[in-house]
């Protein structure tokens, strides 16, 4: 991998950049949170080659969510249990609009 090639991951949501003590920082929150919601599944963060833990921009979103929800007094599991029903939920309602575009698109007029 080339430096290029380092510096274009950067701007990948998806990408592991950040580790966990930084990742802790820019959210303003403890570790202890980030194994907390790790271990309720919300998010699964990628390992280094020595095991150390790194999050990408897109865990660090629903991070900050979990944790808006924890500091208006939601218990953590119940927290991560809203965020993951909330991502299921938008999941659902996007292939349901793919269905209906896709119904639209093969009879026209029964749209009508």
């Amino acid at each position: 991998m080339t430096a290029d090639d380092s510096f274009s991951r950067l701007d990948d949501d998806d990408y592991p950049a950040y580790t966990m003590g930084r990742a802790a920082e820019m959210l303003g929150t403890t570790q202890n949170f980030l194994r907390a919601i790790g271990e309720a599944r919300l998010i699964t963060p990628l390992r280094s080659e020595g095991g150390h833990r790194r999050y990408s921009r897109y865990q660090l979103r629903i991070a900050a969510r979990a944790r808006e929800l924890v500091d208006q007094g939601t218990p953590i599991e119940a927290a991560c249990r809203i965020l993951i029903l909330e991502d299921q939920l938008e999941e659902a309602q996007r292939i349901n609009a793919e269905y209906r575009h896709a119904a639209e698109s093969a009879n026209p007029t029964a749209a009508v």
